[in-house]
């Protein structure tokens, strides 16, 4: 079912959004985002630009231009964070918005081996901290 873009959390660019993440690119079909919340160091979330509830909705140039950012976006955080493993996660039960979390996974970190955590609402950083971490993925990308 789509959402109405009036009711989006991307496409209104609100409060809520900016208490969740730091929005740092844009790129040619998305925008890419730092996840406040950063348990799983280095978090991203890159959306599509317009208000498009699926992937299967895109065109098949749409589609590879999006997955195209998305990759951009991990090859980015690798070369940044040397993480073992970059988790993937497209959930819009709610949020009927086309995002990728991209969660970061180490090897003695949180939840390695398993599912990341949406949200653990344990780790917070300074302002300085958070521009470190966006200066990083945007050296590389």
């Amino acid at each position: 079912m789509m959402s109405d873009p009036k009711d989006c959390l991307y496409c209104q660019s609100n409060e809520t959004l900016h208490n969740l993440m730091i929005e740092f690119a844009q790129l040619s079909v998305s925008r890419v985002f730092l996840f406040k919340e950063q348990t799983y160091r280095g978090r991203c979330l890159v959306a599509y630009k317009d208000h498009v509830n699926d992937l299967y909705e895109l065109s098949d140039e749409e589609r590879n231009a999006f997955m195209e950012d998305v990759t951009r976006v991990t090859r980015a955080m690798a070369k940044a964070f040397n993480p073992e493993k970059i988790n993937y996660g497209a959930y819009s039960d709610k949020i009927s918005h086309l995002h990728f979390h991209l969660a970061p996974k180490y090897v003695d970190g949180p939840d390695y081996g398993g599912t990341f955590t949406m949200n653990p609402g344990k780790v917070y950083l300074s302002d300085e901290e958070y521009q470190e971490l966006i200066d990083a993925v945007k050296a590389n990308l």
